[in-house]
């Protein structure tokens, strides 16, 4: 703990430098935490130092070609950067940086060839991925259109069925109503049933005009009924006769049965 808050201590002051050290809290979880970043940045800090020698050296070694090549021309081809012409300069000095770009060692054509080459064959992919990923969010567009016209037809459905569920639950409520009114009719005839007949047994009624006895008397009036009706119809051609011929054909009528029974 002593040895990671000492670390701490030596990493925030090269951090900081000159300025106060921000004041933080003392304990285990932030000293560890604090120790994990001093580790990180020491690591960082020896990967850029390193970076930066291996910068340095590339930059010695392209300076002593740039000598080299200067001196190949000066000797071999007897030319220097004052003899050459302002076309010639822009060219040349074009030629460099299409080399820097390209990431080349030098500005030979076999140089040149493959790295053209390399970033044409880049330029194929990227077309092709960007072809790739056009038609990839042309299907998403499509996709989306038809999740949005779901959507749509959902929101019309739910509305739907809210507004059914509103109507059946009102007609439940009002089913309710009703039923509780006819409990509650019933529940009163019941009452009001009870109270006529208690009147009616306080009163010594006799059994006879009672609702039982009535209803048995109307089905055995509906009985006679029933028996009377084809006497009716044979009576029916008797019906439109002067009373003189009722009594005549009734009296033959009289007179055939006896000579029948006699």
């Amino acid at each position: 703990m002593c040895e990671k808050n000492k670390k701490v201590s030596k990493w925030l002051s090269t951090v900081f430098g000159d300025q106060t050290i921000p004041e933080y809290e003392v304990n285990t979880r932030t000293v560890d935490i604090l120790y994990q970043l001093a580790a990180a940045s020491e690591v960082r800090c020896n990967e850029t130092s390193l970076l930066i020698e291996d910068q340095k050296q590339k930059t010695s070694e392209y300076q002593a070609d740039g000598v080299h090549l200067q001196n190949v021309v000066l000797q071999g081809v007897g030319l220097s950067s004052g003899s050459l012409s302002k076309p010639a300069s822009d060219y040349l000095s074009a030629l460099v940086a299409n080399a820097k770009v390209l990431g080349v060692r030098d500005t030979s054509l076999s140089s040149f060839v493959p790295a053209v080459n390399n970033l044409t064959n880049e330029l194929l992919e990227s077309e092709k991925t960007d072809r790739k990923l056009d038609r990839e969010l042309n299907a998403l567009r499509n996709k989306l259109g038809s999740v949005l016209v779901l959507r749509k037809t959902f929101q019309e459905d739910i509305k739907k069925t809210m507004k059914a569920q509103e109507v059946e639950s009102a007609k439940a409520e009002e089913r309710l109503l009703n039923m509780d009114f006819v409990k509650a009719k019933s529940k009163d005839l019941s009452y009001r049933n009870k109270k006529a007949e208690d009147q009616l047994t306080s009163r010594h009624m006799e059994n006879r005009i009672s609702h039982q006895a009535l209803m048995e008397l109307c089905e055995q009036v509906y009985m006679l009924k029933q028996e009377i009706l084809p006497l009716s119809k044979k009576l029916e051609p008797y019906r439109d006769l002067s009373p003189v011929k009722k009594c005549f054909f009734f009296l033959t009528d009289i007179s055939f049965l006896l000579f029948l029974f006699w």
